[in-house]
């Protein structure tokens, strides 16, 4: 079998696994929920919804053409599938699109809640990729865990060489899980119900291949 035959049907295996695993359910989890503060998260407004200011930008072009906004779970498979390919078009497109990360841990993934305040606490030191790239790197070692990884993430932390006593005030902090809150609430608003879900330009994109990807993109920046 050629080295493009391979190539090809690695692939389709990506694309495979994401049409299966993008079908979740409804979207919460209760690491948000145990502290719920009294007033709800702020709802979603016709231009924040997809991307807000404070949102995770990974690229910065100098002239936008585009934003092509994630919904993603560091948990779900499909999303560590997916990412070869998202860091792929980053590095051809980022600098003409905007590529734009948003919180949307799933409720089956027990510990994707954990892990998205682990990303944010990073993210707060500037470790925001640095992060993001070490969970997915170590997904198979601890996704689908049924206790929590929580000191896990604590040691990959420590790893990055962040200051650790700040790590653990912003993964408590009560204004980080609420960020992960407005998130999930913009998503379900938009009707995402699964990751992961691109948005290009504020479209809501329905995906089937890798080539269709590309043509969106391609004809989003002409």
């Amino acid at each position: 079998m050629s080295a493009v035959t391979v190539a090809r049907n690695v692939r389709v295996a990506i694309w495979t696994v994401m049409a299966v695993l993008v079908a979740g359910g409804v979207i919460w989890f209760a690491v948000f929920t145990a502290n719920k503060p009294a007033t709800p998260a702020p709802p979603a407004t016709a231009d924040s919804q997809v991307a807000r200011e404070d949102s995770h930008r990974l690229t910065s072009p100098p002239a936008e053409k585009a934003q092509l906004v994630e919904f993603l779970d560091f948990e779900c498979e499909a999303c560590r599938a997916a990412e070869p390919l998202v860091a792929e078009l980053k590095e051809e497109y980022g600098d003409r699109i905007t590529f734009t990360h948003r919180y949307f841990p799933l409720p089956g993934h027990l510990n994707s809640g954990t892990a998205a305040l682990a990303v944010e606490a990073a993210a707060r030191q500037g470790h925001y990729e640095a992060m993001v790239t070490k969970l997915f790197a170590t997904q198979p070692e601890w996704g689908g865990k049924q206790d929590s990884q929580a000191a896990l993430f604590r040691t990959y932390a420590e790893g990055l060489g962040l200051d650790m006593a700040r790590f653990d005030q912003d993964v408590a902090a009560e204004d980080a899980k609420e960020r992960i809150r407005r998130d999930i609430a913009d998503g379900k608003t938009l009707g995402v119900t699964g990751t992961p879900t691109f948005f290009l330009n504020g479209e809501k994109l329905t995906l089937n291949t890798e080539a269709q990807f590309r043509q969106l993109l391609d004809d989003a920046v002409k």
